[in-house]
């Protein structure tokens, strides 16, 4: 899959909901019932990150689950492209972008949504094919007027920012033309997660889903 079909793909997974939860799994017990609470709060399009021992048992997991799309988070490596993969991962996210990265992702037929935070770095991911790119570390690189201002000589460019989004300041960001989706990790919350209350995930989840674009 090349790169431009691979950013066609992830951008039909951002459209699916303002946010993208991201996920840390560090009990597979707790990978099932998560999926289906976001899920029915509104948020199909699931980033589990590759930081958990259990991370791609989680992927497995949340794959069965009816209405999600679920994505692996935090690729590294070619190896990591390939065992998310194999786990049943629909796309990738990572933090930044190398050509060892593409190459593995065309091999394994993955879309990937690859963090940029430079004019540079963007430019090189238009050379290399992608439209559609993660802006990491979104709170600590500008914010929503950095990628503002990154529309104007990149207007072909849509960003999905992650890192140090949340509920109050998420409609900065999604009001952008060139903002599609955010990642956020305030729906799941390890506190909630720890003990079971996925009906409190599901009301966030439907709080976030519910976010103007």
């Amino acid at each position: 899959m090349i790169p431009a079909l691979q950013s066609a793909a992830a951008r039909q997974i951002c459209a699916l909901a303002q946010i993208v939860p991201v996920i840390v799994v560090k009990d597979i017990a707790h990978a099932e019932p998560l999926a289906r609470a976001l899920v029915a709060g509104g948020l199909p399009a699931l980033e589990v990150t590759l930081r958990t021992p259990c991370a791609l048992d989680a992927i497995r997991a949340m794959a069965e689950v009816e209405g999600g799309t679920v994505g692996a988070g935090t690729l590294l490596t070619p190896a990591d492209v390939k065992a998310a993969k194999a786990a049943g991962a629909k796309f990738g996210v990572s933090p930044g972008l190398t050509e060892r990265l593409v190459r593995a992702c065309e091999d394994e037929g993955l879309p990937l949504l690859p963090g940029t935070v430079t004019a540079s770095e963007v430019m090189q991911a238009l050379e290399w094919g992608y439209d559609v790119l993660k802006f990491f570390p979104a709170a600590t690189s500008g914010g929503a007027p950095a990628i503002k201002a990154l529309g104007g000589p990149l207007p072909q460019v849509s960003f999905c920012p992650t890192g140090g989004i949340s509920l109050a300041n998420a409609t900065d960001y999604l009001s952008l033309p060139n903002v599609l989706c955010a990642g956020g990790s305030w729906v799941a919350p390890d506190a909630k997660v720890q003990s079971g209350d996925w009906a409190g995930i599901e009301t966030l989840a439907r709080e976030a889903a519910a976010l103007p674009r």
